[in-house]
């Protein structure tokens, strides 16, 4: 699995997001600024993750979008999900029924991915966070949040 430029910038808006006082709104021009993102193709993918019901978008002259939940209740795998990404290790692959290591193959890819995705919902926005926090504080960074 690679992280695409997609779930790439979901991932840096959705921490952006974290960051804002009591999680309130914030515009796309303003992430887009802070996280050196383009404003059009990140408007795509918030109203795409809206529709995952990932953020709340909040009309008006303080609008702009919003966390729907708690940073340790959002998972990596929501937000590949939400922007279609898709973890499936062998899409088609059917093994070879008269080569039994074709079998073994299959077996142990798909166990891989089921271990693959069962890691990527158990990481959430927080443990990113944190992490990247962690990585700063070892480097003698000032903490700043542009991933």
């Amino acid at each position: 699995m690679k992280l695409t430029t997609r779930s790439h910038y979901s991932v840096k808006a959705l921490l952006d997001l974290s960051l804002q006082p009591n999680y309130g709104p914030t515009s796309v021009k303003a992430i887009a600024l802070r996280q050196n993102l383009p404003a059009p193709y990140l408007e795509k993918l918030l109203i795409e993750m809206r529709r995952s019901g990932l953020v709340n978008s909040v009309r008006g002259a303080q609008g702009g979008y919003q966390l729907a939940s708690q940073p340790s209740q959002i998972s990596l795998g929501q937000i590949l999900e939400a922007v279609g990404e898709t973890i499936e290790p062998l899409p088609r692959y059917q093994p070879n029924i008269e080569k039994g290591s074709d079998w073994v193959t299959f077996s142990l890819w798909n166990r891989l991915h089921e271990k693959l995705k069962e890691a990527l919902y158990k990481i959430t926005l927080a443990d990113l966070y944190y992490d990247a926090r962690s990585w700063q504080a070892s480097l003698g960074e000032a903490p700043s949040f542009v991933v």
